[in-house]
């Protein structure tokens, strides 16, 4: 069984119906009970009759009545057999004696809890994200799950602790992708909520990780080590740097003849410039006035 469309029409068209057989039957029945009155049995017993029959049809009809409202589904059962979905906004006449049960397609978000697992490092960490989402299919959400509101909350935990298992917090390499790539991990976490909710008429619009951050035990620990790690960055960067404007100033002292160096006095002014450029604190500059030997 798939979705389909309930056979439905204009509920004022019914009600002008309700007006004519009001007119019709209502009429046959005051000229019964009038003949009645004048103890004449058979016509009594016809106004009777058609008051019950206008009695029993407008109640008939008053139970297929239904207002669907923007971005809402009616769901209609016929004594418990699904015969289809309104979706269309307005007033209508379903058929009678239906059971109906309203399913919002509005868009949704729902923000999950913050949940402490493990990364891919095995590193305790705390993410959350938030789902943003909407039903697409009114049967599906209706019979193929019992709540479909708790059924996206439980899948979207789910696929959170299954995305940080995965990717560790901090990438080392560029072959690999960390939590903290935002567009890469939003858009495989997507992905597989999609999946996971294709089942219950759901679709997924966008899901991002809202929250992210080590867990308390090691936060400190991991703070010092990322510290550690920009350090080493840094200090790679300006040996990186230093080196090479070492080597730019023995080439070019070689090229204009400026002064002539012997290995032992090249590794002296090598040390003393990168001990110069790559320092963390001002250095105090010694000046040798005497020969360069001395």
């Amino acid at each position: 069984m798939q979705f389909r469309s309930a056979f439905h029409v204009n509920g004022f068209v019914v009600l002008l119906g309700w007006f004519v057989l009001t007119l019709l039957f209502g009429g046959g029945a005051v000229l019964g009970f009038r003949a009645g009155a004048r103890n004449d049995s058979v016509p009594a017993v016809i106004g009777a009759v058609l008051a019950t029959v206008i009695v029993v049809v407008l109640l008939l009809l008053a139970t297929g009545l239904t207002v669907v409202n923007p971005n809402e589904a009616k769901v209609v059962q016929f004594f418990g057999r699904y015969i289809g979905s309104v979706s269309e906004p307005g007033f209508f006449s379903v058929v009678p004696l239906t059971d109906r049960k309203s399913i919002s397609l509005r868009v949704r978000n729902f923000e999950t809890q913050k949940l402490k697992v493990n990364d891919a490092d095995g590193n305790p960490v705390e993410i959350a994200a938030v789902v943003v989402y909407r039903v697409v299919d009114s049967f599906k959400a209706a019979f193929a799950v019992d709540d479909y509101e708790e059924y996206v909350e439980t899948q979207s935990e789910a696929a959170v602790r299954h995305l940080a298992t995965t990717h560790p917090y901090d990438a080392h390499d560029n072959d690999h992708t960390s939590l903290r790539d935002g567009a890469e991990v939003a858009e495989e976490l997507t992905v597989e909520l999609r999946e996971r909710t294709e089942m219950a008429g759901i679709e997924v619009l966008e899901a991002r990780i809202t929250h992210l951050a080590y867990a308390p035990e090691i936060a400190q620990a991991m703070l010092v080590r990322q510290q550690a790690a920009q350090v080493v960055a840094a200090r790679t960067q300006i040996v990186e740097g230093a080196v090479g404007m070492v080597g730019l100033a023995l080439e070019r002292l070689a090229q204009q003849g400026m002064v002539e160096l012997d290995e032992e006095r090249k590794a002296s002014m090598v040390s003393n410039l990168l001990v110069v450029l790559c320092g963390d604190r001002p250095t105090t500059p010694v000046v040798n006035t005497g020969s360069l030997y001395s």
